[in-house]
C-alpha cells in the first residue's frame, strides 16, 4: 500500500510541512486545554491529530523531534536517578498557624524594611503535591528535578516529560514576551482528587494496594524508574515561580505569574495580588472556606512579598526566605478509639508513646497510629486505653491525639504508665529534670542501632540505595551489623543466603555501600546524627572546618563564629566529639575508608586570609553557585551574610543584581564583580 493510499504525504518535504502543522496544532490545543481551560475541540478530535502525527513520524523516522508531542514517553527504564544540582537553592517555607502569626510576619518585614506603608503581597494556593524544578534551554525542556535537599535533587526529566500539561517546548502566545535563553521554573506536580480516586479504584480491581493520598500517589509516580509507569498516572502541574533566569529581568512575583502562561506554563488561576496583609488574610479565609470544593488538595496559602527587589533586600535565613510564609489550614480531625498504647524507641534513645487506633480516614489518609508525645502529655490530656479521642494530622501530615471526647468514656478504659525499662532492650530509662522526653541510656539498644543505621543510609545522608527499614532489621537480627561501621565490612557472599537477598541484590547492596565512601564531609556529618545538626548546619560546618579532625577540636568561639551556628548547636557538636564511643566510631569508619578528604586551608579557616570579613552575594554568578561561593569564603576564614549592613565588608555583585548593590553603595560598603571575587579567593576566572 502506498503512502498516498494511507492518507500520508507522498514526499519528505510534504511530510515535514504537515508534521510542523500537526505539532503546532497539538501544542496550541494543549495550551487551550491545560493553561486556559478553554478547549476548542473534542477529545476524539485531539486524539485523531495525535494519531496522524504518530503515523507520519513512523513513516518518516528521519523527521524525529524530541520535542514532538508523540515523544513524551520513549526512554528505557533507569537503574537509578542521578543527582541534579539546582541553579539556585530551592528554599523551604516557614509556617504560620494562625492569622495572628501571619500578621506578625508582616510586622516583622515592615520593621526590617523601616516601612510604615502596607506591603503588597501575592497570595497563592499551597498545593499538596511534589515540588519540582524544570529547566528550559533555548525554549526546549532540558532537565527536570525534584527538590531534594534544596541544593541537589533527583533528575526525573524523563518522568516529568510524560505530564501532558508540561510543555516540551516553550510557546510564545499572543502578547507574551520572547522566552529567555535559559530559565529554571519551579512548580508543584499533583494529582486531582477525581483522578486519584479513579486510579485507586483501578488498583483495587487489579489487586494492588491503593495509595494513601494524592500527594503520596504523585511522589511515587514521579519517582518511578520506568517512565511508562509515570505516563500511566494522571499527574498535572502548576508553576509558581522562577529559580534562575538568563536574559530577562522580572520585577514582581505577579509579573512572573502573568508571564509564565504566555509561554505555555500553567499557573493556578486562584492566585491573587493583595494590597497589605489584611487583604492577604482575607484571601486565606476565602480559600479555607472553598477548600473542600476544589478539584485538588491544598493545605494552606503561600503569601509572598510581591516586589522582587524587596525580596532580595530581605534575603533568607537558614533554608527559608524571609519574604514568604506558608499559612497552614487548621488540621483535619476525626474521632476514633485507642485500642492500645506502645512505646517506640528512636535513634537518639528517645521513647515516644504511640496510640494504636481503630482505623479512621483523615483527609484522604487511613490513620492507624498517632503520637502521644510523652507521659506528661498523656497525663495532661488524661488519655487512657479504650478512650474515644479526637485525632488530627498535624500540619496535615503527622497524626496526633488532640483530646479525649467528653462523655464517651466507658468503664473499661485503663491508664497507661511508662515502663521503667526499655521495651526493646530492658535497659534503664532516664528522664532529665525539666525535660519531657525519657531516654533509654543503653547505646547498644537494638532499636537505637537500627534507627541510627537507617538514618545513616538515608538518601540525604550517605544515600545507600537498597538499605531500607526491612533490610536493616534483617541484618541486625542476623547479627551482621551492630553499628554503621559494620556496613563497610559486609560481603556479598555473606548476604546472598539471607532472606530477601539473593546474589544480585546482595551484590547491588555491597556496591551501594562502597559508593557511599565517596560522600562529602557534609553528608557524613549529617549521617552521624549529631543532635541539632541538620543538612544545612552540616554544610556550614563542613565548609568552615574541612575535616572531622578540625571540627573535633573546635572551641565554642570557633563554632559560634559561623553564621547560622548558635550556642546550642556548638554545645551539641562539642558534646558529640567528647563522647569516647563516638570518637571510636569515627576511627572505625576511617579504618574502612569512610574518611572524606581534608580541604586544604579549611581547618585553618578562622585564621585564613579572609578572617573576620563579612561577604554578601547578590545576583547570579556564572563560575560558581551561591553555595560554592559561600563555602569558598568560609574556607578562607570569612563569613557570609544574607543582608547588607554597616558591618558588611564586601558585596559581590553578579548578573541582574538586586537592591543589595544599591544598599551597599548607600552605606559605603565595597562592591566587587565576579572576576574580582574569583581573584580574591584565588580561583581562575
Amino acid at each position: 500500500m502506498t503512502r498516498k493510499a494511507t492518507g500520508l504525504p507522498g514526499s519528505e518535504s510534504a511530510a515535514r510541512t504537515r508534521g510542523a502543522e500537526l505539532r503546532a496544532a497539538i501544542e496550541r490545543h494543549n495550551y487551550l486545554y491545560y493553561v486556559l481551560d478553554n478547549p476548542e475541540i473534542s477529545d476524539g478530535a485531539y486524539d485523531r491529530l495525535l494519531g496522524e502525527l504518530t503515523a507520519l513520524e513512523e513513516a518518516f523516522p528521519q523527521l524525529a523531534d524530541p520535542t514532538s508531542p508523540t515523544q513524551r514517553v520513549g526512554h528505557a527504564p533507569l537503574d537509578k536517578f542521578l543527582p541534579a544540582r539546582h541553579p539556585a537553592q530551592m528554599l523551604s517555607l516557614s509556617n504560620a498557624e494562625s492569622a495572628e502569626e501571619t500578621r506578625e510576619f508582616d510586622a516583622r518585614l515592615r520593621r526590617m524594611l523601616s516601612r510604615e506603608e502596607p506591603i503588597r503581597y501575592t497570595a497563592e494556593p499551597k498545593m499538596d503535591g511534589l515540588a519540582v524544578e524544570v529547566i528550559y534551554e533555548k525554549g526546549v525542556l532540558a532537565r527536570g528535578a525534584t527538590r531534594g535537599d534544596g541544593t541537589v535533587g533527583e533528575d526525573v526529566t524523563q518522568n516529568l516529560r510524560t505530564i501532558r500539561s508540561l510543555p516540551l517546548r516553550l510557546l510564545r502566545n499572543s502578547g507574551a514576551p520572547p522566552h529567555p535563553p535559559r530559565i529554571a521554573v519551579r512548580g508543584e506536580a499533583y494529582m486531582g482528587i477525581a483522578d486519584f480516586e479513579r486510579l485507586n479504584e483501578e488498583r483495587t480491581r487489579g489487586g494492588e494496594q491503593p495509595f494513601a493520598n494524592p500527594r503520596n500517589a504523585t511522589a511515587g509516580s514521579i519517582r518511578q524508574l520506568d517512565p511508562r509507569v509515570t505516563a500511566s498516572r494522571p499527574i498535572d502541574i502548576f508553576f509558581y515561580g522562577v529559580g534562575h533566569v538568563e536574559g530577562r529581568r522580572f520585577t514582581s512575583q505577579w509579573e512572573i505569574l502573568e508571564t509564565l502562561p504566555g509561554w505555555g506554563l500553567r499557573v493556578n488561576d486562584r492566585a491573587e495580588r493583595c494590597e497589605g496583609i489584611d487583604a492577604a488574610v482575607a484571601y486565606f479565609e476565602r480559600l479555607a472556606a472553598a477548600r473542600d470544593g476544589l478539584p485538588y488538595e491544598i493545605d494552606g496559602v503561600v503569601i509572598k512579598v510581591d516586589d522582587l527587589r524587596l525580596q532580595e533586600e530581605l534575603g533568607a535565613i537558614a533554608r527559608s526566605p524571609r519574604w514568604a510564609i506558608a499559612c497552614k489550614f487548621p488540621p483535619r480531625q476525626e474521632t476514633t478509639r485507642i485500642t492500645k498504647i506502645e512505646v517506640s524507641v528512636g535513634r537518639t534513645g528517645a521513647l515516644t508513646p504511640v496510640a494504636h487506633l481503630e482505623p479512621v480516614n483523615i483527609g484522604g489518609t487511613t490513620v492507624r497510629r498517632a503520637t502521644l508525645h510523652n507521659q506528661d502529655e498523656i497525663d495532661r490530656k488524661d488519655i487512657r486505653v479504650g478512650d474515644r479521642v479526637l485525632v488530627q494530622r498535624a500540619g496535615d501530615v503527622i497524626p496526633e491525639v488532640v483530646r479525649v471526647v467528653e462523655g464517651k468514656r466507658s468503664g473499661k478504659v485503663r491508664k497507661f504508665r511508662f515502663p521503667v525499662r526499655c521495651p526493646e532492650c530492658s535497659g534503664l530509662i532516664e528522664r532529665a529534670e525539666r525535660e519531657a522526653a525519657a531516654y533509654c541510656v543503653n547505646a547498644q539498644c537494638p532499636a537505637q542501632v537500627k534507627e541510627r543505621i537507617r538514618h545513616f543510609a538515608s538518601r540525604r545522608a550517605m544515600d545507600i540505595d537498597g538499605l531500607g527499614e526491612k533490610i536493616v532489621a534483617l541484618l541486625a537480627s542476623e547479627g551482621r551489623i551492630a553499628s554503621v561501621a559494620d556496613l563497610y565490612k559486609l560481603e556479598a557472599e555473606q548476604l546472598a543466603p539471607l532472606e530477601r537477598m539473593g546474589e544480585k541484590s546482595a551484590g547491588n547492596l555491597v556496591d551501594a555501600i562502597a559508593r557511599s565512601r565517596e560522600r562529602p564531609l557534609s553528608r557524613l556529618l549529617f549521617a552521624l546524627g549529631i543532635r541539632h545538626v541538620g543538612e544545612q548546619t552540616a554544610r556550614l560546618l563542613a565548609a568552615a572546618f574541612g575535616s572531622l579532625d578540625a571540627l573535633a577540636v573546635a572551641g565554642e568561639d570557633d563554632l559560634v563564629a559561623i553564621d547560622g551556628v548558635g550556642p546550642e548547636i556548638a554545645a551539641s557538636v562539642q558534646n558529640f566529639f567528647r563522647e569516647k564511643r563516638n570518637r571510636q566510631l569515627i576511627e572505625r569508619l576511617a579504618a574502612t575508608g569512610v574518611l572524606p578528604p581534608d580541604r586544604p586551608g579549611a581547618a585553618r579557616a578562622p585564621e585564613g586570609p579572609l578572617a573576620g570579613k563579612i561577604f554578601v552575594f547578590t545576583g547570579g554568578l556564572a563560575a560558581m553557585t551561591r553555595d560554592e561561593s559561600a563555602e569558598a569564603v568560609l574556607a578562607l576564614g570569612g563569613k557570609v551574610s544574607s543582608s547588607v549592613s554597616k558591618k558588611t565588608d564586601y558585596v559581590v555583585v553578579g548578573d541582574e543584581a538586586g537592591s543589595k548593590a544599591a544598599k551597599a553603595e548607600k552605606l559605603g560598603v565595597e562592591t566587587m564583580d565576579e572576576a574580582a571575587f574569583l581573584k580574591l579567593i584565588g580561583r581562575p576566572a
